[in-house]
């Protein structure tokens, strides 16, 4: 593929923002990818490992110039990166991130948006539990889908090239509205990781079962929710925090769900169990049917990066 942006700007330099440079010099996306990161020992190591073109020691110098600036940072952190960059930017610009939660983030960073600027907020269904700048991959983005989200008219033109660019890199394009999104994803991402965490934290409490039994005898259930409670603890504290609606709405179903199941358990009701399963099984083969992932008994995850 040509360039589609002279110059890219990404803010924050963890594993989205690494994965996103890696990915664009793979198919030549950007003439120029510049980073920040507000820890030197960041900023150290993406420069150790090229992770992209320049490094800056200002988020300012960062986006002077840049055709693309994309907020990589944790969701709480958004509005304070926001104010620093916005007499920065380059009319004409556009301004993206890569946040989990939509509204949150179109309330904090939107009103410092200079006018000529196009604010166009993107979110990455992609991750893995490692986080920082030697955790990126170019492949990260491949066969899995990024939401743009703006709110009100966006420039077709800006809004065409920040797809072009989300494509180039291997992902499926949609757009979707911001409440909606917060919803869809309390549902997909939000409370699953919430449970996850719980679920773990329940295990590390039940003294009856010793640290070795729970990490011995680990079967495959345990095991994913451990991979999916290793995940960034800032970014999960912020995203609980700017989508607090819309997932305990979710999580107050979750209970109702809970306690019909435990009270199908409780009276031997074997035929409401199997309903049930039965049900959310075929999730889990419209999952694999999407491509979404694979029917592999690793769940389909081999080695990062593969």
């Amino acid at each position: 593929m040509s360039v589609i942006y002279d110059r890219v700007a990404l803010i924050g330099l963890g594993l989205i923002a690494g994965s996103m440079s890696l990915a664009m010099r793979r198919r030549g996306l950007a003439g120029e990818v510049t980073g920040y990161a507000r820890s030197a020992e960041t900023r150290d190591t993406a420069r150790r490992i090229g992770l992209v073109d320049r490094v800056c020691d200002s988020a300012a110098e960062a986006v002077e110039g840049a055709d693309l600036v994309v907020l990589c940072v944790p969701v709480g952190a958004m509005e304070a990166v926001a104010v620093d960059i916005a007499p920065h930017l380059k009319t004409g610009a556009t301004l993206s991130d890569v946040g989990s939660t939509k509204r949150a983030v179109i309330d904090a960073v939107g009103p410092h948006v200079p006018q000529g600027v196009h604010f166009i907020p993107a979110h990455p269904l992609a991750g893995t539990e490692h986080s920082g700048p030697e955790s990126g991959f170019a492949k990260l983005f491949d066969n899995r889908w990024c939401l743009l989200v703006p709110e009100g008219g966006v420039d077709d033109a800006a809004m065409a090239n920040l797809r072009l660019l989300w494509e180039g890199m291997g992902a499926h394009v949609d757009q979707m509205e911001p409440d909606h999104h917060d919803l869809v994803l309390a549902v997909t991402s939000h409370a699953p990781h919430l449970i996850a965490y719980t679920m773990v934290g329940v295990a590390d409490d039940l003294r009856r079962v010793t640290d070795s039994e729970v990490i011995k005898y680990s079967a495959a259930g345990f095991r994913d929710f451990t991979r999916i409670a290793a995940s960034d603890p800032t970014m999960w504290r912020d995203v609980f925090l700017s989508n607090k609606d819309a997932t305990l709405e979710i999580l107050g179903r979750f209970t109702e769900e809970l306690f019909a199941l435990q009270r199908a358990i409780r009276t031997g009701d074997g035929d409401h169990l199997f309903d049930y399963f039965s049900r959310t099984r075929a999730i889990r083969r419209g999952i694999i049917e999407a491509g979404q992932d694979t029917d592999a008994p690793d769940f389909g995850r081999g080695k990062q990066g593969e």
